[in-house]
């Protein structure tokens, strides 16, 4: 829907007010080739059961997401509250986000992280612009296994990573 007044938005408090969301780190995968590419995200949630949808949000500009959109598949890998320093590495332009990086191919060859909290494997299920990001829909065709091993996520908020027992109580 377009409002025909539009209104002045500061992005730097935009992104303070949001930011007062927290949210869940993910580190999104697939492969080019023979070589795996990922990019960190925050912005992923379910979107339906029937059928099992999921959606993530990556800016116009990302120069992994194209290399991943052209197998039509990814992995999205849920991070645990222990790692910040994959989060913060696969957020980085121009390194080798895969260095130190364990990891094994779902059954369709995706990267899933060995230490992810929980992981879905999906094929590109539709694609839609939205400002500078895309947002990107997968249906679901592989979960990870059950692993009830009591680790929390990592979390994003503030513009910091937490926690669940890291959370500010005010």
């Amino acid at each position: 829907m377009t409002s025909t007044v539009e209104p002045v938005i500061d992005s730097h408090v935009f992104r303070d007010t949001l930011g007062r969301f927290a949210s869940g780190v993910t580190i999104v995968c697939g492969m080019d080739g023979e070589e795996p590419v990922g990019f960190t995200c925050q912005s992923f949630y379910s979107v339906s059961i029937d059928p099992p949808l999921v959606s993530f949000s990556v800016m116009t500009t990302s120069t992994s997401y194209p290399r991943i959109r052209r197998a039509g598949r990814f992995s999205v890998n849920v991070l645990a509250h222990d790692q910040h320093a994959v989060s913060s590495q696969f957020a980085r332009s121009g390194t080798d986000k895969w260095q130190g990086v364990s990891w094994h191919p779902s059954r369709q060859g995706d990267p899933v992280l060995s230490d992810s909290l929980m992981w879905v494997d999906c094929e590109l299920y539709s694609e839609h612009e939205a400002g500078d990001h895309l947002i990107v829909i997968g249906r679901v065709i592989e979960l990870c296994p059950e692993a009830p091993d009591g680790r929390e996520p990592l979390l994003f908020f503030r513009g910091r990573y937490r926690h669940l027992s890291s959370l500010p109580q005010d």
